[in-house]
């Protein structure tokens, strides 16, 4: 069997390397951070959506429920009409009622809607910004550490040589 020359790990190297690879464990702790709160963030966006989504479905029941029992009062009022002029009366201003009844319930909806879509935007926009910047932050970090890892190496080789 031939001898195999041992060779020892200088100090410096073996400093470097623990160095190097607590740098790097950092910067992914880093960059697993910043895509955590990402994704955090878009999980409250989702939220904020569903809670808007069951605003504006409530608000849509209580409409209709407000234009069916109209329905029926109007009927009502029909059913105790004692004659044809009256109860043609009594549907002309239900329609004019309901018109301008369901025109506002359209606009208040639309301005739910509108405003919903404008806040998950915004949000989901928020979130976006703010996890590409952190990954530019955890890059730029890891990138100054590969470097100064790479100056430390270039150095320890050196001495080691000499």
């Amino acid at each position: 069997m031939a001898n195999i020359p041992s060779f020892e790990v200088p100090p410096q190297m073996r400093d470097l390397a623990e160095t190097s690879v607590e740098q790097a464990r950092k910067a992914f702790g880093t960059f697993i951070g910043s895509a955590r709160r990402a994704t955090d963030t878009l999980q409250g966006s989702t939220d904020v959506a569903r809670t808007n989504a069951q605003d504006i479905y409530a608000r849509s029941l209580d409409y209709a429920e407000q234009n069916v029992r109209a329905a029926f009062d109007l009927a009502q009022k029909l059913a105790a009409a004692k004659s044809f002029p009256e109860a043609m009366q009594l549907q002309a201003e239900y329609v004019r009622e309901r018109f301008a009844a369901m025109q506002a319930q359209a606009k208040d909806l639309g301005g739910l809607t509108q405003g919903a879509f404008q806040q998950g935007a915004e949000r989901a926009k928020a979130a976006m910004q703010q996890g590409v910047e952190e990954t530019r932050k955890a890059v730029k970090q890891g990138q100054d550490a590969a470097q100064q890892m790479g100056q430390e190496t270039q150095h320890a080789a050196d001495q080691a040589s000499h």
